[in-house]
């Protein structure tokens, strides 16, 4: 511990790492906040950026009266000095160390200068990252992720074209969809895969949230404002142009998910925005050895890891949005409050938080088998489709490896054909290996976190003992020093 107030390191500055932040810093906690952007918020609540001189960012968000209190109590915590807030830190590691733990970032945009955070217990609220399909023609200019138009959209204030489709499946096209077409771009359609009856008969689960269910139907009555063509289990098959994005050709689905011959139509667009979900960032959980159940970290009711003095909180833990993320880093940042002043923590202190936390976990995972991939989306991606962008692999190279070479899993793909190999490190593909493969899908374990220059290693763990402490990169070129490790 240290001679102060007990420290802790919180590492994204999300819904989840603010609520934890805030949580913690009221209760006695000296916290700093370590995070990749510019401006607190994640995903959720991305800002423009202040050049732009947006006059109502409140526009492009839903649950904005939330944000600003978020905002407000980080800004007046920092006054304070209870909160450091750190931005443009990428983190690559944390490390347990006798006493505490260290978290190795890099700074700024160019990402080459090292720091270090010490800390007495570290809460993860990394977030997620979409999960990609490939089709025919997805590589095509003109082809995002539905987040990534998103994040374009809020941080830019601008659209890369005039005509859009939105495709996938799942909560996240809605806001999507309504966002583009608010912005002025015509959505050609929103095209849905899951079947309306599945959430028929989920109903009850559903409708025991009706704040999300009033949320979805607002969506609803601002695509049918906009003119927006909804097509529902519906898919796209393939993606057209030359040198950028002209068209995209979609197809209903039959009960078993597979596309109904037939049933073709090609519409044109400039944009398509298709998204599939979310899978949990899990690499710096990995890392310090947490286990890991499925694809997402496992906590207890504490939001306590297996590592002790870990936490997780936010999509880490599963995907369940900026609601849930709430609820799970407010009893993260509790439950720390407690045990790192040597108290057993009252549960009694969250219950409100631990009730929203139960019935949302049980809406998204409901959400989340109604809203899944089509179950044979993979007979869609031909030979010819690159599978892996970053080292060029095909449908055809994968499926060879396993049919020709007797690959039964992700690994072996990868050592047989390089796919995830490159410098997502399979991020973007592992999903769609592990559907060709037809095996599990599971988070690769990584060294770090992040790539790093080869003298940042070489220094690491050379910075005297201090809370912050930035130091100057040493160039990749450089021997390590003696000492280092």
């Amino acid at each position: 511990m240290t001679a102060e107030r007990p420290h802790l390191a919180v590492i994204g500055a999300g819904p989840a790492g603010l609520a934890a932040t805030l949580a913690a810093a009221r209760h006695g906690v000296r916290v700093t906040l370590v995070d990749a952007a510019p401006e607190a918020g994640g995903q959720f609540y991305r800002q423009p950026a202040r050049a732009l001189g947006a006059r109502r960012p409140e526009a492009l968000h839903h649950e904005w009266r939330t944000w600003e209190r978020l905002r407000d109590g980080l800004r007046t915590h920092q006054q304070q000095g209870s909160v450091t807030h750190l931005t443009d830190h990428h983190v690559w590691l944390v490390e347990r160390r006798s006493g505490g733990f260290t978290v190795h970032a890099l700074l700024g945009p160019e990402q080459t200068e090292p720091a270090e955070v010490r800390a007495d217990a570290v809460v993860l609220a990394t977030g997620g990252y979409e999960k990609v399909l490939p089709f025919p023609g997805w590589t095509l200019p003109g082809v995002v992720t539905a987040g990534g138009a998103q994040a374009i959209l809020k941080s830019t204030l601008s659209v890369g074209g005039r005509t859009a489709v939105v495709a996938g499946t799942g909560p996240l096209l809605l806001p999507v969809a309504t966002g583009l077409a608010a912005a002025g771009v015509r959505v050609a359609a929103l095209v849905e895969s899951a079947d309306p009856r599945d959430l028929v008969r989920r109903s009850r689960v559903l409708s025991a949230q009706p704040a999300k269910l009033a949320e979805g139907a607002r969506y609803a009555a601002q695509l049918a404002r906009h003119r927006v063509r909804t097509l529902v289990h519906h898919t796209v098959v393939a993606a057209h142009g030359t040198e950028r994005l002209e068209a995209v050709t979609v197809a209903a689905l039959d009960r078993s998910g597979r596309v109904r011959p037939g049933t073709e139509r090609r519409i044109a667009c400039d944009t398509l925005a298709v998204g599939h979900g979310m899978l949990p960032h899990t690499d710096l959980a990995q890392g310090l050895g947490c286990r890991i159940d499925g694809v997402a970290v496992h906590v207890d009711d504490e939001q306590r890891t297996d590592v002790p003095g870990v936490w997780a909180a936010g999509e880490a833990t599963g995907i369940g949005g900026a609601a849930l993320s709430l609820a799970e880093g407010h009893i993260a940042g509790r439950s720390i409050a407690a045990r790192l002043r040597g108290v057993e923590p009252d549960p009694d202190e969250w219950a409100g938080a631990a009730r929203a936390r139960t019935a949302l976990r049980r809406f998204f995972a409901t959400l989340d088998e109604v809203c899944a991939p089509p179950a044979h989306w993979a007979e869609q991606v031909s030979d010819d489709t690159v599978v892996c962008r970053c080292e060029e692999v095909t449908g055809g190279a994968i499926r060879e490896a396993v049919a020709g070479l007797g690959a039964g899993d992700q690994r072996t793909v990868k050592l047989l054909t390089r796919a995830g190999m490159g410098w997502c490190q399979g991020r973007m593909c592992g999903s769609a290996v592990a559907g060709l493969v037809g095996c599990p899908e599971t988070p690769a374990r990584r060294p770090f976190a992040h790539p790093v220059p080869l003298g940042v290693l070489a220094r690491a763990g050379d910075a005297p003992e201090a809370d912050v402490w930035p130091f100057t990169s040493v160039p990749c070129h450089t021997p390590p020093q003696k000492g280092s490790r």
